[in-house]
C-alpha cells in the first residue's frame, strides 16, 4: 500500500531531526542527478509508463475518464438536471440506469458529473504539488529562517488529521462550488508531499552543478526553478498522483455528508441524494452503485499508476517473470 498511503508512493523515514528522508527511484526517469533535462525526464517516463502493465491500465482507465469529462453531450443526451420523467424508472432503452426519485435520468448524472470530478482531482493535485514544491524546495535551499518558519508551519498541519480539518473548514463554506472545493483541499495537503520535497532538495543542495550555478552568479529563483526542480521529476509525478487521488476521495466524501453544493451534478452529490432519498430501501441500487463504482474506477486509476511508478523505480518491487522463455539453448 505504499504507492496509495504515502504521498507520491516512494519509501521515507524520519532522520531524527524533523525532515523525513526520501528514497528517490532512480529507475524512473533516469536517476535525480542534476544532469536530466525536464524534457528527457518525460520521455524516458513515456517510455517506462507503456513498458509497464500498471502504468498502462491506469492510463487508459484514467484517459477514459477524461474523454467522458471532455465530451459528456456526445454520450448522454439528456439533461442531468431536468426533473421531467418519471420517477424511480428502472434501466430501459430509453434511460440506460434509470431514473431517480425525481425524475431525473441516472445515466446522464453519471456522465455530467464526471467533469467536476476531474476538475477537483487535477486542480486539487496540480495545486497541492505546486504549494508543496514552492515551500518545500524553497525551505531547503534558503535555509536559515525560511527553513525554520515554513518547516514550523508544515510540522503543524502534518499532526493535524485532514479529513476532520476539512470538515471544519467546509462546514464554514457549506454549499461551496468546485473552486472553493478544490481550494479547501489545497490548503490542508500540500504539507506531506512539502516535507519529501524539502528533503530531496537538501540532499542536492551542495551538489557540483548548484555550486557551479551559484559561482555564475544565478538568483536562487532561477536556480529552484531551473536548476532543482527538473531533477525531481518523478516525484512531482509521483506526488501529483497521490494528491489527485486523496482530492477524489475526500471531495466525494465532503459532498457525500452535504458540504459541497448539492446542486452541482457530481458522483458525491448524486450519493449524497440518493442517501437522502433511501435509495436502497426503495430499490434504486444503481443510484449509489453506479456513482460510487466510478468513484473506485477513478481512484483506481491513480493508484495504478502510482504503483507503476513504485515499480519502475524501485526494481526490488517488480514482480518476478518467468524466464523459460528467456533461456537461451546451448549448442549440441
Amino acid at each position: 500500500m505504499a504507492a496509495l498511503l504515502g504521498p507520491g508512493g516512494t519509501g521515507g523515514t524520519d532522520d531524527g531531526g524533523g525532515s523525513a528522508v526520501t528514497t528517490a527511484p532512480t529507475g524512473l526517469v533516469g536517476g535525480w542527478s542534476g544532469g536530466v533535462s525536464g524534457a528527457g525526464s518525460l520521455r524516458r517516463m513515456a517510455r517506462a509508463i507503456t513498458s509497464n502493465r500498471k502504468a498502462t491500465a491506469g492510463t487508459a482507465l484514467l484517459a477514459l475518464f477524461i474523454l467522458i469529462g471532455l465530451f459528456p453531450g456526445v454520450i448522454a443526451h439528456d439533461d442531468p438536471s431536468a426533473q421531467v420523467y418519471a420517477r424511480s424508472l428502472g434501466p430501459s432503452g430509453a434511460h440506460l440506469l434509470g431514473t431517480t426519485a425525481f425524475g431525473q435520468d441516472l445515466f446522464a448524472q453519471v456522465i455530467y458529473g464526471t467533469r467536476p470530478v476531474l476538475l477537483i482531482a487535477f486542480g486539487a493535485g496540480l495545486g497541492a504539488t505546486f504549494l508543496a514544491t514552492l515551500i518545500g524546495v524553497a525551505a531547503a535551499y534558503l535555509g536559515g529562517a525560511w527553513d525554520g518558519v515554513l518547516n514550523l508551519i508544515t510540522d503543524v498541519l502534518l499532526v493535524i488529521p485532514a479529513f476532520p480539518l476539512l470538515i471544519v473548514i467546509a462546514s464554514y463554506l457549506h454549499g461551496a462550488g468546485t473552486g472553493v472545493m478544490i481550494a479547501v483541499i489545497i490548503c490542508v495537503s500540500w504539507s506531506y508531499t512539502a516535507r519529501q520535497l524539502r528533503a530531496q532538495a537538501r540532499s542536492l543542495r551542495n551538489r557540483e552543478f548548484l555550486e557551479a550555478a551559484r559561482v555564475r552568479g544565478e538568483r536562487s529563483l532561477y536556480i529552484i526553478a531551473v536548476e532543482i526542480i527538473p531533477t525531481m521529476t518523478s516525484l512531482l509525478v509521483a506526488a501529483f498522483l497521490t494528491n489527485a487521488l486523496y482530492a477524489v476521495l475526500f471531495s466525494s466524501s465532503l459532498q457525500f455528508i452535504g458540504l459541497g453544493n448539492p446542486e452541482v451534478v457530481s458522483w458525491g452529490t448524486m450519493l449524497y441524494w440518493a442517501e437522502n432519498s433511501e435509495a436502497f430501501q426503495t430499490g434504486q441500487a444503481l443510484w449509489i452503485l453506479i456513482p460510487g463504482l466510478c468513484i473506485v474506477a477513478l481512484g483506481a486509476a491513480f493508484a495504478l499508476l502510482n504503483y507503476a511508478f513504485d515499480e519502475i523505480g524501485n526494481p526490488a518491487l517488480r514482480p518476478v517473470r518467468s524466464m523459460r522463455g528467456n533461456r537461451v539453448k546451448r549448442p549440441k
